[in-house]
């Protein structure tokens, strides 16, 4: 097992390095572009470095403490503790990107399309290739490679709704197509934060399954 720990480590490594790249590219584009869809789709990827790199860290910190004799307290604290502050991150990043959004219907600007389009692809294939890195068998799975795995699924979501939005945009010369495409992608990070919140959150309550009420949807 503890072979199959390092490996998602390693790969988990990989995916915050490839990441953190591509969302720093992405940031810097989102504001010299102007797109906001950009932006959103940067600082939403820059949430899951931090959200991933939680993951990494909280990895090593389990196999540190798990072979401490002096620690007798649960390691998967640990894991679900990183996903809970990732998870507020995530909702935090959101908010922010709906208030900008909101104030960018009132005043528009220029976009610059082809470079916005071109990045927010790049961005998509890193995203694809984390994807396929950190995707593995349900039996190994935990909170914790489940969490960047969703991020990493739902980077590639708001990096697509980027690129169309940026392309209907372009085609159509309406730049609140891109503001829209922002709102998406912050509604969806929206669900997805409050989900692992809720998760996480059980776990480091102790709460089993019984005790929770009915979803409300």
């Amino acid at each position: 097992m503890t072979e199959h720990k390092n490996k998602l480590e390693n790969k988990t490594m990989w995916v915050v390095l490839l990441t953190a790249i591509t969302m720093v590219v992405e940031i810097i584009f989102g504001l010299t572009t102007k797109s906001m869809a950009l932006l959103a789709d940067g600082i939403h990827m820059g949430s899951h470095v931090l959200a991933i790199g939680l993951s990494w860290a909280a990895y090593i910190i389990v196999r540190k403490v798990s072979k401490s004799e002096k620690f007798k307290g649960n390691s998967d604290k640990i894991l679900s503790l990183s996903g809970y502050s990732s998870g507020l991150m995530l909702l935090i990043f959101a908010v922010v990107i709906m208030i900008e959004a909101v104030q960018r219907f009132y005043n528009p600007v220029d976009i610059f399309y082809k470079e916005a389009i071109l990045v927010a692809i790049i961005g998509l294939i890193v995203n694809i290739v984390s994807a396929f890195l950190l995707h593995h068998g349900h039996e190994h799975s935990d909170h914790n490679i489940r969490a960047a795995y969703l991020h990493v699924i739902a980077d590639a979501l708001t990096s697509v709704s980027a690129i169309l939005g940026l392309v209907a945009a372009m085609i159509w010369d309406i730049p609140f197509i891109d503001t829209i495409a922002a709102l998406i992608s912050s509604f969806v990070i929206v669900k997805w934060s409050i989900g692992l919140l809720r998760d996480s959150g059980k776990v480091l309550l102790d709460i089993e399954h019984e005790h929770h009420h009915g979803h409300n949807h």
